[in-house]
């Protein structure tokens, strides 16, 4: 259900965690965020990593079939008398965009945030289920002569079988020839 456009963005994303080690990701060039796909019935999944990121440093913005996540994690407010002897947790701006396909309804996305994870679900679109199709038995012909009016039905009748003549074949008879006489 998701778009995939680039068949190496798997490497650039390895690329970009491994430069943005210990680099913030910035509003011009954010770091990337981890992410699960996955269908659920008739929905479609999404799961962001996000730990310690305040629910509103969150947007989630869909612009045609374009899913943006956005989010910000700032560093934990410190006292005068605060020396840092290890600092591994990432900060910064971080930005995640999933092309989504017409299948999915995205005007029904629903994003819940628990935990340190964004969870996306995002219904399929009517259009896109499997559906059966019935399968009519008569044409459209017949379906209209049908339903026409008497009159107007005697009108058709006598119309389409102007010219021909009612042969009546039986089985197990033998068959007879008929001359037609003209």
């Amino acid at each position: 259900m998701l778009m995939r456009t680039d068949p190496f963005r798997e490497l650039d994303l390895f690329a970009q965690r491994l430069a943005a080690a210990g680099n913030p990701g910035t509003w011009s060039k954010p770091a990337a965020m981890p992410m699960d796909a996955y269908r659920e019935g008739d929905t479609y999944v999404l799961a962001l990593d996000l730990p310690g990121v305040d629910k509103e440093a969150i947007e989630v913005t869909v612009e045609r079939n374009m899913l943006t996540v956005s989010a910000e994690r700032r560093p934990l407010p410190r006292g005068e008398n605060v020396q840092t002897e290890l600092s591994e947790r990432p900060l910064g701006v971080f930005r995640r965009r999933v092309m989504l396909t017409d299948t999915l309804d995205a005007e029904r996305l629903r994003a819940d945030y628990e935990a340190g994870v964004l969870v996306l679900r995002i219904p399929i679109a009517e259009r896109a289920k499997p559906r059966r199709i019935a399968i009519g038995g008569m044409t459209e012909r017949a379906r209209d002569a049908a339903t026409a009016a008497p009159d107007e039905q005697g009108a058709r009748n006598a119309q389409d079988t102007r010219g021909v003549e009612d042969v009546r074949i039986e089985r197990d008879a033998p068959p007879q020839s008929k001359q037609l006489s003209g």
